[in-house]
């Protein structure tokens, strides 16, 4: 069973978000999305100071499995990126939710994290 924490917000493409105190977000996969890529071998970040319109493909994972695209989860502006993930893409699948973010993002509408999937809602998704 996927591990889904409640104090955050989810996609319907598998991206976890949190509402950092500043009022930006950090964004990364879930547990659930790891676990069906296998071992991440590559992560092709986006560009820091992107403009991005949300659900927008932003970053590319590849594992010995596959590869799958993320996409934004609100729109705004990319502040920062996991640059230890260019060493150590593996991080995604051993802290998903740590150590394995993938991206930091200004959003031009903090109130759209209340529009993303609750942890019931994510749950009754990855359960269909």
């Amino acid at each position: 069973m996927a591990d889904i924490p409640d104090n955050l917000r989810y996609t319907k493409t598998h991206e976890w978000v949190a509402q950092e105190a500043d009022g930006n977000f950090r964004v990364g996969i879930t547990d659930h999305a790891q676990k069906l890529l296998g071992d991440l071998v590559y992560i092709e970040l986006p560009s820091v100071e992107s403009q991005l319109t949300a659900e927008t493909e932003v970053s590319v994972l590849e594992s010995v499995k596959a590869a799958a695209d993320v996409y934004t989860p609100v729109s705004g502006t990319i502040l920062e990126v996991n640059a230890e993930l260019n060493n150590t893409p593996n991080l995604v699948n051993e802290q998903p939710y740590g150590q394995g973010w993938l991206f930091r993002i200004r959003p031009d509408n903090e109130a759209d994290f209340d529009d993303l999937l609750t942890h019931d809602q994510y749950q009754d998704l990855i359960n269909e």
